[in-house]
Parts: structure tokens; C-alpha cells; sequence
């Protein structure tokens, strides 16, 4: 590995509707009963089965030099319990990497979930907490055949850090 390799900070702002809008969608509680709206999440699934889990994540710090997009489908991620999160988000491209100057992070509390638009590239969820469970809908197969990622330390030499 390479030992002269840049660390990046970027720095997490609190998310809202507006803020995510560019990357997908910020879905808070609403009152039971509510009719369907366009601030519902918009879902792409219709390209395989659908897969609706809950994932246990270990803390691994807050770098990373990988980032990741789904071409196929939507994909929504929200914490259990009520704990605080952090995603790093651009938007989709037309080439296989992100516009690296478009590379943003949110902060995300327990009671919102996101949902990923189709190509958002995205790495996290990072947290401070040994561990979180997540819930995630996708498609079945999405970390086997729609797992488009791009290598930030190979491409660039450096990795960036949430703070």
C-alpha cells in the first residue's frame, strides 16, 4: 500500500429533503393513514426480486477510498434503535467514477431513513457505535450483480475520512 497517500477530511452535514434531493430521498415519520405523496419514497425494484433485511454493521472507523453505485435498482438504508449515522454521496455519472469534487456527506439521525436514486454513488453507512443494525431494501441480488464500485486509492491516491 501506499504510505504517501492523502487523507481528505470531509465534513457531514445534517441531512434534509432538500440537501438529499440530489442523491435520493430523506424519509422521516409521518401519521399513519397519510395518502401517498411524491415525498414518499419513489422505489425502482422492478428490476429483479426484491429484498427487504436487516444487517448488522461493526464499526470500521470513518475512512474509506471505495465508493459504490447500483445501477438496477433503488436502495433504502435506515438505523434501528433510533441511532445516528454518516453516508458519503455523489450523484450518478455517466463514466465508471464520481466527480470526485462532488463527493458530499450527511449525517443522518435514527428516525430517517434514504433512499438511494438509481446510480447515486455511496459509501457507508459509518457510525461511532460498535455496531448498528440497518435495515436495507434492494434486490436479491444486488451485491452480486449490480456492485458498480470505484477504488479512490487506486484511481486518485487518496481516501477520504468523515469528521
Amino acid at each position: 500500500m501506499n504510505e504517501s497517500r492523502l487523507v481528505q477530511p470531509l465534513s457531514a452535514q445534517w441531512i434534509t429533503p432538500e440537501s438529499f434531493k440530489q442523491y435520493g430521498q430523506a424519509i422521516y415519520p409521518t401519521e399513519d393513514g397519510k395518502q401517498y405523496e411524491a415525498d414518499d419514497a419513489q422505489l425502482t425494484l422492478q428490476n429483479g426480486i426484491p429484498r427487504f433485511y436487516i444487517m448488522r454493521l461493526h464499526q470500521r472507523g470513518r475512512k474509506f477510498h471505495k465508493i459504490t453505485r447500483h445501477l438496477k435498482c433503488t436502495q433504502c438504508l435506515g438505523s434501528l434503535e433510533g441511532k445516528e449515522w454518516l453516508i458519503a454521496v455523489a450523484p450518478p455519472s455517466d463514466t465508471d467514477k464520481p466527480v470526485v469534487e462532488e463527493i458530499v456527506a450527511f449525517r443522518i439521525p435514527g428516525n430517517c431513513f434514504i433512499k438511494l436514486d438509481v446510480g447515486t454513488w455511496h459509501a457507508g453507512p459509518y457510525f461511532d457505535a460498535e455496531f448498528v443494525d440497518f435495515y436495507n431494501l434492494e434486490l436479491n441480488d444486488t451485491n452480486i450483480n449490480d456492485h458498480d464500485t470505484c477504488n479512490l486509492l487506486e484511481i486518485y491516491n487518496f481516501e477520504i475520512e468523515l469528521i
